[in-house]
């Protein structure tokens, strides 16, 4: 494990431009990682594809215009990408920036990306009035008063109200320049970044084993599904002409061509075979998420969807009781495969 109290460091691993700014490290870097993240001593960790979860919370802080910087990123379950951003008094020209560089990373899910300052003692003397706010607050509710003819208790106007109003009360902190302060905040932003990404990655690799296990339980029971198909048929003919001896009809064996004629269409119609086949694709189709480097959670969503499809087909063509008791587990390891998928990015 590699450790940093304090490192100069450029951040690139996701695309941030910032310049190299002295940075304390919340937390630890490992050389054998996923990240792609350049270390200070020239050792890179290497990025894997693999799953994410949406679900994660990541820290940053770094110093900036003799404060320091904390960026905190908090990433929920949404179907569609949707981020919030809480910045200082006065920082909102950093928005749009933020916005960006937290995109690049979550293309899915709800984030809250939190940029707060912490000043250091004696910097902040306490709160003032300003009391031209409070002239402006009281001539516009005096005249609201006399607009609607109110006198005496009713028109005025206490200092309880006044102070409830916004802008009254002001903190008489120094103002931090957010264009100065913003090399310091894209490296905190950076690291809470990589932290948050790490987390979603983990919990992902854990819902990755659980969709394995579910696609696995799909699997041998569509193998059964395949072995018992061909029982169904002579199980058919066997019955179809047991039913017509016992009808009373003479003389009718397996082999007799009008049997054979209702085998045919029976055997159209609850053919299974390209159903069979498509799963096997989308088996496959699976496959190719599990080693894609891109957000895989919708792709997913709708493969489930599409399983679903074929499986509901095989349960209403198959004619037999095994086969049916197949589709159940099938359905029932399907349904936990797409719970498990809303968690996906």
């Amino acid at each position: 494990m590699v450790t940093r109290e304090s490192a100069v460091v450029e951040f690139r691993a996701f695309n941030i431009p910032i310049a190299p700014v002295p940075l304390r490290w919340v937390g630890t870097f490992d050389p054998s990682g996923d990240m792609g993240i350049p270390l200070a001593n020239g050792r890179t960790c290497p990025r894997h594809s693999g799953m994410k979860s949406m679900t994660g919370y990541g820290r940053g802080e770094s110093s900036a215009a003799e404060a320091k910087v904390v960026v905190e990123l908090k990433s929920v379950n949404r179907k569609q990408s949707e981020l919030v951003v809480m910045l200082p008094p006065d920082w909102e020209s950093l928005e749009t920036r933020i916005r960006e560089s937290v995109a690049r990373v979550v293309s899915r899910g709800r984030c809250e990306i939190r940029v707060s300052l912490d000043v250091p003692e004696g910097e902040t003397t306490g709160n003032r009035i300003n009391r031209s706010v409070v002239q402006a607050y009281s001539r516009e509710w005096s005249e609201v008063a006399a607009e609607l003819g109110l006198s005496g208790a009713a028109a005025h106007v206490s200092l309880e109200l006044l102070a409830r109003c916004p802008g009254v009360m002001q903190s008489k902190t120094r103002v931090i320049d957010p264009e100065v302060a913003w090399p310091g905040t894209s490296a905190a932003l950076a690291s809470a970044l990589e932290s948050m990404d790490a987390m979603r990655r983990r919990e992902g690799e854990a819902l990755e084993r659980d969709l394995e296990s579910r696609i696995a339980l799909i699997r041998s029971a569509l193998d059964r599904v395949r072995a018992l198909a061909p029982e169904v048929l002579n199980r058919y003919r066997q019955q179809l002409a047991q039913r017509l001896q016992s009808a009373g009809l003479e003389g009718i064996t397996v082999d007799d061509e009008r049997i054979l004629r209702e085998v045919v269409v029976f055997a159209d119609r609850s053919d299974i075979s390209e159903e069979i086949a498509r799963l096997e694709s989308h088996f496959q189709q699976y496959e190719d998420c599990r080693k894609s480097r891109e957000a895989v959670g919708r792709k997913l969503d709708f493969l489930a969807q599409e399983f679903h499809r074929e499986i509901n087909t095989i349960g209403s063509k198959a004619n037999d009781a095994r086969i049916a008791a197949e589709v159940v587990l099938m359905k029932t390891e399907l349904e936990r495969f797409r719970e498990q998928v809303q968690n996906l990015e």
